[in-house]
């Protein structure tokens, strides 16, 4: 059954604003549950008042020459019509949030923390900004003119808030509460 979700979700990234379907170059899944961390876990909450014990996420990313990349971010069991940030991260999960290290950026910052808005953007990172239903649950896409290259990133990390993009505080979103490791 999680197979032919997933399959169907990627069809469904595929074919999302296109008259047809263009042939994907790779295709990426991750779906877990989220739970205290423990070494090789797929979902780690840090904050589980915010992101309870689980509560799941599954993340599909279809990336092709076409269309570039597409990627889905699915939650259920979050806490109920709240509003979180999302981002794709360069390392996979850890002990911590700060295991995942920054955002993954095409064009990399050269200052680190990036909180530049010419490259902590929606076009130049991947945001997966959400806000939850009366459930707990949210979907939330993000498609970008880009592909990874032989840089890949590790993660998908939710955050406290919506994404902020003035100017010394773009791409930030507060506190990491929860991350789930994908391998794109």
């Amino acid at each position: 059954m999680r197979r032919l979700l997933m399959l169907t979700a990627a069809t469904l990234l595929l074919t999302a604003g296109t008259a047809q379907a263009a042939e994907p170059s790779r295709f990426v899944g991750a779906s877990g549950r989220f739970d205290t961390y423990r070494p090789g876990a797929v979902a780690t909450t840090y904050k589980p008042d915010l992101v309870p014990v689980g509560s799941r996420a599954s993340v599909l990313a279809v990336s092709s020459q076409a269309t570039g990349l597409r990627t889905k971010l699915i939650v259920h069991g979050l806490r109920p019509d709240r509003e979180y940030g999302a981002h794709v991260h360069t390392k996979p999960c850890g002990a911590t949030g700060d295991a995942a290290g920054p955002h993954f950026q095409h064009r990399v910052d050269p200052k680190q923390p990036s909180v530049d808005p010419a490259y902590a953007n929606p076009r130049n990172e991947v945001w997966l900004d959400f806000t939850t239903n009366r459930l707990g649950s949210a979907v939330a896409k993000s498609t970008v003119d880009w592909r990874f290259g032989e840089r890949r990133a590790g993660s998908v990390v939710i955050h406290e808030h919506h994404t902020h993009t003035d100017p010394g505080h773009a791409g930030t979103a507060g506190s990491r509460l929860a991350c789930l490791t994908v391998n794109f």
